[in-house]
């Protein structure tokens, strides 16, 4: 194909991905984005004018040269593309499935100030997954030696990344699991029609085969704590577990049976495969024809409404106290969740849980709301407005407002520094703590966030492991 000038270039439209309908995905867990063919990535790649100075990788978190990886599926040269992703990072099939690129790289993107940005997320994937198709994802050759050990608590994003660039550091590198599967929140929290496992298993098992160690059914805190872990020949420590404690709306009748955590939820289903009982023995409430409401606006809401949607339910109900323009979950998950058939009440307000006399979740009642002046995150403050309660026949209901931290690590690690929300304060530009060779990064440093904010942070601390690792020589 012959050079196209740039104004050639902007004439042509963001390619669309192919997906399943939604009449057949609605009923199975098979993944909805289907991925680019060869041609449509060839297309989109071309649509990347090749900035002098590429303001799209100023907003990814892990600083990916993007400008050069696309330069490569326009050539062709997929492999090689995969191998310039791989040089800052190591989870790139995730990452091109679940992080929200048009809130960072893409919103920064200069074709995308006349047009719709270049779909970078898109291309990523399309790399990660031709890499693994046809030749296997293949491992980066690594330092030699140093001989210092490393060990991080948690194999979700943060782990996975900083032990990534810790053992091509030459370092060896322990991750510890409390859970049976390792990937964290990759492998409980998001389900398999957005990540399939088999993708976080390729990505988990290619940092094995560099020599990352793995310890799953460990609970750092209780079989061994921090200090314990720098006292048996560890140099340096890197806390990731995340932030796994669910909040609850606090309202009455939240004790009935049919009432969940979404991550109890999304956990029992895509973790312990409750979505196939009884050949396996951890069910969740019988969803099949009933009527199931999440509370909440977020992609984990996202999940969850669309999971019982997959398991049957007859109304999937997304409930959420401000209006479409303050929720935070992706547009995509938003547009995919209309489709498949879920219905939004907005501007509503649980509360009261309504149960039977034997203790089922029967209703909910609900306040409608009215937005006011923006709270402190900028978002207009919802009002309830008097004497418009009214009630929901549910059957279950599933809470996704956000999670606290593990309150583990802070009753065995007192002398770290906390804030009053449990979560650990570090230097934000090397990730350290208060106590000398402990590192910490992810959500258990800021609050729920995203795959690839908490994969940056992983590689920020491995860059001052190392150097804290290097000087203590």
């Amino acid at each position: 194909m012959a050079k196209l000038s740039n104004k050639e270039k902007m004439k042509i439209p963001r390619q669309a991905m192919p997906e399943q309908d939604s009449a057949v995905r609605r009923n199975n867990f098979e993944e909805v984005n289907l991925g680019f063919t060869e041609e449509l990535a060839k297309m989109e790649a071309l649509r990347c004018i090749q900035c002098p100075k590429p303001t799209c990788v100023s907003g990814c978190p892990v600083g990916v040269k993007i400008g050069d990886f696309i330069s490569l599926v326009a050539e062709g040269e997929y492999l090689k593309a995969a191998e310039k992703i791989k040089e800052d990072n190591m989870l790139p099939a995730i990452c091109g499935r679940v992080c929200p690129q048009e809130e960072q790289c893409e919103v920064k993107c200069i074709v995308g100030k006349k047009n719709e940005p270049v779909a970078i997320g898109r291309l990523e994937r399309f790399v990660a997954d031709f890499e693994r198709q046809h030749v296997g994802i293949r491992e980066p050759k690594l330092k030699s030696k140093t001989g210092k050990r490393v060990a991080i608590v948690g194999s979700g994003p943060a782990g996975l990344s900083c032990a990534g660039d810790l053992v091509q550091m030459g370092h060896d590198v322990t991750v510890f699991e409390a859970l049976h599967e390792l990937g964290g929140v990759l492998i409980y929290g998001i389900p398999e029609f957005r990540l399939p496992k088999e993708i976080v298993k390729a990505e988990v098992e290619s940092l094995r085969k560099l020599g990352v160690d793995f310890q799953p059914n460990t609970v750092i805190g209780m079989s061994d704590t921090v200090d314990e872990l720098l006292s048996d020949g560890y140099d340096a420590v890197f806390i990731a577990v995340g932030a796994g404690l669910p909040y609850f709306l606090n309202i009455k009748g939240e004790n009935y049976n049919g009432v969940y955590s979404a991550n109890e939820f999304l956990t029992r289903v895509n973790l312990m495969k409750a979505y196939k009982f009884p050949d396996y023995d951890t069910p969740v409430f019988h969803v099949k024809d009933k009527n199931i409401a999440v509370f909440g606006g977020g992609n984990t809401a996202m999940d969850a409404v669309r999971t019982s949607k997959r398991l049957g339910a007859k109304n999937a109900y997304i409930i959420y106290r401000r209006s479409d323009v303050e929720m935070p979950a992706r547009k995509e998950e938003i547009h995919h969740a209309k489709e498949e058939g879920i219905e939004f009440i907005y501007l509503s307000n649980p509360l009261e849980f309504l149960g039977t006399a034997d203790g089922w979740l029967n209703g909910v009642k609900l306040q409608k709301m009215e937005l006011g002046e923006p709270d402190a995150s900028g978002r207009r403050k919802p009002i309830p407005i008097p004497g418009s309660e009214y009630i929901l026949d549910i059957d279950m209901a599933v809470v996704a407002i956000g999670n606290g931290s593990n309150p583990i690590i802070q009753k065995t690690t007192p002398d770290l520094t906390y804030t009053k929300w449990g979560n650990i304060i570090v230097d934000e530009n090397t990730m350290k703590t208060s106590k000398e060779g402990v590192f910490a990064g992810g959500d258990i440093v800021t609050g729920g966030a995203t795959v690839i904010l908490a994969m940056g942070a992983g590689r920020k601390a491995a860059a001052a492991i190392n150097e804290f690792l290097n000087c203590s020589n």
